[in-house]
């Protein structure tokens, strides 16, 4: 068969208008979901204005007492900017479509090879960093201004700089524009058919889906450890795991997860369960599964988790078990809980907890690190004004609130491969579980911002709770602490400082490598992230790490199980799930877990 020439051409230029057309169509889509978007209260979206207007007194008065100074900051700004900008004309005057030989720092955005080999692409991308640079360096050498609103002025400057990176618009982005060009605007359509579909799915709000909602089917392919729920109530679920030996310590296990997410983080696969891996070295282990409040809980507080949650557990796991102790887990914000809970019980007198261990756990918030821009007044007055309209802390203000921590890797990164790209989410079992997030009743966000993040009332012994006040220094059971030293919602020098305050005079200390998360979920068989184990707790943060062993390459998870050994008594024939008293009510994963943010 023959073809006339330019007629390829014609058949490719038809279907990049007819794609041009969908988009258009799908334009009136967008715009009916925008509509229905309700509008957050805007304290929320951004710093109260009044600190950037102290940023630029600081400036002014900098200006004015050093001139000298500023004008250094600007005229290397505009060197920098103006010389490249003359290279890149000289380049082109000359018939030298290639980029400088210095083509530029390293960024992973910028990984396309266009980005170096393209004299277009090189001069934006260098323009961009050149400024990203003037504006960071702008900021940390401003003076006469509080280091706290410093630090909030870093950070939204750093956001503003995120936002603007050219990968970030379609016109400036090498592999948006090849990738329409090679599908003749097919990824255009399919990158706004995900965009509408996302904002569909969040009545007009802008949520970005990190993986593939379909590829994943709770007790299926993920959470899929095996146990029943055996007790049940307003607050949570407690699921307890069927053995897979033939006898288990006497002393069993409770873990308490976050409530802000799902507690299957532990058990996303067989091969990374944290829950497998204690069932199979002979526990008897209990999680508990979080409801997943809704505006009916609005005056649930921290109360509520205490009595209905942490004690209820501990005492229904005594009486399924016979024992008169348990050994307690607490995970992020359940850690902080489990803390006020053994301080509740040590002042009743109360030894039903044999041992402790906390993951990644804040119990001194007097450095408040990365989270210092969401911890001041018109960022939590702007959260309590949506409670107050709501009852509760809808799960994507706080999964929004994480994300920007990390914008480029949760935010744009995402957005780019989804909206501009076409790309289906990947079927990745964290990223889904990070999407899958819960809500939190109204009344207990505002105790834990306002008596635990901002006044810090625990650890100064202060903290006013079912008619006594709860002190960091009353857990004085055996306890472990594992902290991440690359996590970036609970930094580990301030997990440190911590532990150094609770009353214990049996404490351990594990800094795991990696992340919040990653920290965490660590199995042996990974070979992946190692540990660092210190005795002395006397010492600094920094002087602890410097002194301490490394374990390269060494999962914590053994060290833990041996410690854990010692606290756990002698060999029983295993328990299987609930008693007479405590039938099973359905398999794990249970409901609870089933249910979605609003």
């Amino acid at each position: 068969m023959t073809t006339t020439p330019g007629t390829d051409v014609t058949s490719d230029r038809a279907r990049l208008e007819a794609n041009i057309e969908k988009i258009e169509a799908l334009s009136q889509r967008l715009m009916e979901a925008i509509s229905r978007r309700k509008p957050i209260n805007p304290a929320l979206n951004g710093p109260d204005p009044l600190l950037y207007g102290k940023a630029a007194h600081a400036y002014w008065q900098a200006w004015m007492n050093n001139p000298a100074k500023v004008f250094e900051q600007q005229v290397s700004y505009w060197g920098k900017a103006l010389t490249h900008y003359l290279e890149a004309q000289t380049a082109l005057a000359g018939g030298q479509l290639t980029p400088p030989q210095d083509t530029g720092p390293r960024d992973k955005r910028f990984s396309n090879p266009l980005w170096d080999s393209h004299p277009y692409f090189n001069f934006i991308k260098q323009q961009y960093l050149i400024s990203a640079e003037a504006i960071h360096r702008s900021v940390d050498e401003i003076e006469e201004l509080d280091p706290k609103e410093k630090k909030r002025l870093r950070y939204f400057a750093r956001q503003i700089v995120d936002m603007m990176a050219p990968t970030n618009f379609f016109a400036t982005n090498p592999d948006a524009l090849q990738k329409a060009l090679e599908t003749e605007g097919e990824s255009l359509v399919k990158g706004m058919e995900n965009l509408v579909a996302d904002l569909e799915a969040n009545n007009g709000e802008l949520v970005v889906r990190l993986a593939d909602e379909n590829a994943f089917k709770l007790g299926e392919n993920i959470a899929t450890a095996e146990g029943e729920v055996v007790y049940r109530n307003r607050m949570m679920e407690l699921i307890q795991y069927k053995p897979t030996t033939e006898k288990v310590r006497e002393t069993p296990i409770v873990l308490f997860p976050p409530w802000i997410n799902k507690y299957y983080i532990l058990d996303l696969k067989p091969q990374n369960s944290l829950i497998k891996y204690i069932v199979d070295q002979g526990y008897t282990l209990f999680v508990v599964s979080w409801v997943n409040a809704d505006e009916s809980y609005s005056d649930v507080g921290l109360e509520e988790y205490v009595e209905d949650g942490y004690l209820t557990a501990i005492q229904q796991v005594r009486e399924i078990c016979s024992t008169e102790q348990v050994n307690a887990v607490g995970y992020c914000i359940a850690g902080t809980t489990l803390g006020l809970t053994l301080s509740l019980l040590k002042q009743r007198g109360d030894s039903s907890v044999k041992s402790a261990t906390f993951f990644t756990t804040l119990t001194d918030f007097s450095d408040q690190g990365e989270f210092t821009p969401f911890l001041q007044d018109d960022f939590v007055d702007g959260i309590e004004a949506e409670i107050n309209a709501s009852g509760i802390l809808k799960s994507f203000i706080m999964s929004r609130t994480f994300s920007f921590l990390r914008s480029t890797d949760l935010i744009y990164t995402p957005a780019i491969r989804s909206y501009m790209m076409g790309e289906t989410p990947p079927a990745f079992d964290l990223l889904y579980w990070n999407g899958d997030g819960a809500n939190l009743p109204g009344k207990m966000t505002i105790q834990y911002l306002r008596g635990l993040c901002q006044q810090n009332l625990f650890s100064r012994g202060e903290f006013e709770m079912l008619g006594h006040k709860l002190d960091i220094a009353d857990v004085d059971v055996p306890l472990m602490s594992i902290a991440a030293e690359g996590d970036h919602i609970a930094a580990w020098k301030d997990c440190y400082r911590g532990v150094q305050k609770m009353g214990s005079r049996s404490k351990t200390f594990v800094l795991s490598e990696s992340g919040h998360i990653a920290g965490i979920v660590n199995p042996p068989s990974k070979n992946k992230y190692g540990y660092y184990l210190n005795p002395d707790l006397k010492l600094s943060a920094e002087d602890w790490q410097a002194s301490a062993a490394f374990h390269d390459k060494q999962s914590w998870w053994p060290v833990w199980e041996a410690w854990l050994r010692k606290r756990s008594g002698k060999l029983v024939p295993a328990r299987s799930p609930g008693d007479s008293v405590h039938p099973a009510l359905c398999p794990a994963p249970g409901e609870y877990v089933r249910v979605k943010a609003a």
